[in-house]
């Protein structure tokens, strides 16, 4: 059934209120001699719910609102931003992004997007879905996520709380090239977190849920439940010898791969040369059965938008095909830079999903894997983007003969990016949606396993 709720009643402000801001603002900047102007308003609100113990810990709910001016004045740019909507703030702010453009140097790459290259076309993409949640239901919630947690094994002792968190905001984005969109988004989430104790051992673990809609969402009681028994799991953790074993990185760290590769093809590092991957558009880097695609438009989708943060239609791509890279992320600044064309990427990059043509079960991964480590939980930013060297403190659980042995605690497993992703053996089919990045579990061929 579809919402009744109007968009306008939940926020501070209508959307028409914000274009007209933003008309304002092009309109002020075009008065006072910039040659070119762009702005972002927006408005939002939160509520997020914890309970701890039964007992309701925190109950947070705010609103925000803001703009931000950019104003060019030939290829001189300046930047304000304020949270005052009125009229004299609006001038303010972009007297001072005026003011700061006149006193910086000529950027030949700054400007607006191409014109040809913005948006024209309206996109539903079904991002907004209000959930209409008052405090007592969200503190009820909690208590049933907490509950089922400590229901899950007798082990769990403790618990770091359970949040119910509600998120609904809206924008404009606009130029002055006659660009002008924008639309509202939802994002909601429950989370849990729980502690497990056995003798003189104690461990934690979560689990969390986010998505646009709050039918999207996992239970409160499958959370609960899933973070208890993940507590439990890893009681009676042992180190490990130092050794070089197969890694299967779990589908929830497996996504953090997927961002250093990003990180390396993005424009910013790459005209910087500040990344392992330089020129590497046509080069093959992961193992042969691995693409990776960039779908921008799944509704729904947690980064899911129909134009960036430039007013760039976004497009749907293929990044990488039969391992080989096919393309890079690009705003428009860092593709004049690099003598390219933008790919629709200022602001980040869009559902980006890395598979293989057959995906495998979590079962049939371990039994891949045969003696191992699977990875769990990953901690410290050990990477460094320029060498793509790996080196990073993680826990999980000790793998013999394609079946769980152990759990394993205070290891570092490290190696080379290049090496890691031309060693990718297999992807699961057990994909986790949380964000901008999705893969299932990802299995390594070797890795370093620092233990005792």
């Amino acid at each position: 059934m579809k919402n009744t709720i109007t968009v306008d009643s939940r926020f501070s402000y209508p959307l028409a209120t914000l274009q007209q801001i933003a008309r304002d603002i092009l309109h002020h900047a075009k008065q006072a001699g910039a040659t070119a102007c762009e702005t972002n308003v927006s408005d939002g609100f939160g509520q997020t719910v914890t309970v701890r113990q039964d007992a309701v810990e925190t109950i947070e709910y705010n609103r925000d609102k803001g703009l931000s001016v950019t104003v060019y004045i030939g290829q001189q740019r300046g930047n304000a931003s304020t949270s005052d909507f009125s009229q004299q703030a609006i001038r303010d702010t972009v007297a001072a992004a005026l003011s700061i453009a006149r006193y910086t140097s000529e950027d030949d790459c700054a400007g607006l997007a191409e014109t040809e290259l913005l948006a024209t076309e309206s996109m539903e993409l079904d991002l907004y879905h209000p959930w209409t949640l008052s405090v007592e239901q969200a503190i009820e919630r909690a208590r049933s996520c907490e509950q089922a947690a400590y229901a899950a094994d007798p082990r769990i002792s403790n618990s770091e709380g359970a949040s119910i968190s509600v998120g609904e905001s809206q924008f404009i984005y606009a130029n002055s090239q006659g660009f002008i969109g924008g639309y509202p988004l939802s994002r909601h989430s429950i989370s849990c977190s729980m502690i497990a104790e056995q003798n003189d051992s104690k461990q934690r673990d979560y689990w969390y849920s986010v998505a646009r809609a709050e039918a999207d969402l996992d239970s409160p009681e499958f959370i609960g439940k899933k973070a208890g028994m993940r507590s439990a799991a890893r009681l009676g953790a042992r180190k490990i010898a130092t050794c070089e074993v197969p890694v299967l990185f779990e589908a929830p760290v497996a996504a953090s791969l997927i961002g250093h590769f990003v990180s390396a093809v993005s424009g910013s590092n790459l005209y910087r040369k500040s990344t392992f991957l330089p020129n590497s558009m046509g080069q093959r880097i992961f193992a042969p059965a691995i693409t990776i695609q960039e779908l921008p438009h799944v509704r729904k989708g947690l980064a899911s938008c129909a134009f960036d943060d430039d007013g760039v239609a976004t497009v749907a791509r293929n990044i990488v095909d039969n391992g080989i890279v096919q393309g890079y992320f690009l705003g428009s600044y860092s593709a004049r830079k690099l003598g390219m064309r933008t790919t629709g990427n200022a602001g980040g990059a869009h559902n980006l999903i890395m598979q293989t043509s057959a995906p495998l079960d979590f079962q049939s991964l371990l039994k891949q894997m045969g003696t191992g480590l699977l990875v769990t939980e990953l901690m410290g930013q050990g990477v460094n983007a320029v060498t793509g060297d790996y080196s990073r403190g993680a826990s999980g659980f000790w793998v013999e003969r394609g079946e769980i042995a152990f759990p394993v605690e205070e290891i570092t497993i490290a190696g080379n990016l290049k090496e890691i992703f031309q060693g990718i053996l297999a992807i699961g089919n057990d994909v986790i949606v949380r964000g901008s990045r999705q893969c299932g579990s990802v299995l390594i061929n070797r890795m370093t396993v620092a233990g005792s």
